[in-house]
């Protein structure tokens, strides 16, 4: 359980410095990470993924983010539950 906790800690770590990296990207005009994979990497890492598009204020005018990425976090929540057998 203890690595299922770190795996999950990591991937919304890499998730969240994904959003804080293309944003510097975009500032200065660089190289930019592709919105499909910032939107695989929150879905693997929802919590950073919504932390880091707030924190960096990053996609936040772009519906498939702001709409999307906490629809993923619903399902993820459902899924959970219903996996676990904790619904009530």
């Amino acid at each position: 359980m203890n690595y299922l906790i770190l795996v999950w800690a990591v991937l919304n770590l890499i998730s969240f410095a994904a959003f804080g990296l293309d944003k510097l990207y975009a500032v200065k005009g660089h190289w930019r990470i592709p919105e499909l994979h910032l939107i695989a990497l929150s879905a693997a890492g929802i919590l950073g993924g919504l932390l880091g598009m707030v924190m960096f204020r990053h996609k936040i005018r772009k519906p498939k983010f702001t709409i999307g990425l906490p629809v993923i976090a619903m399902l993820e929540v459902f899924l959970t539950a219903l996996v676990t057998g904790r619904m009530y």
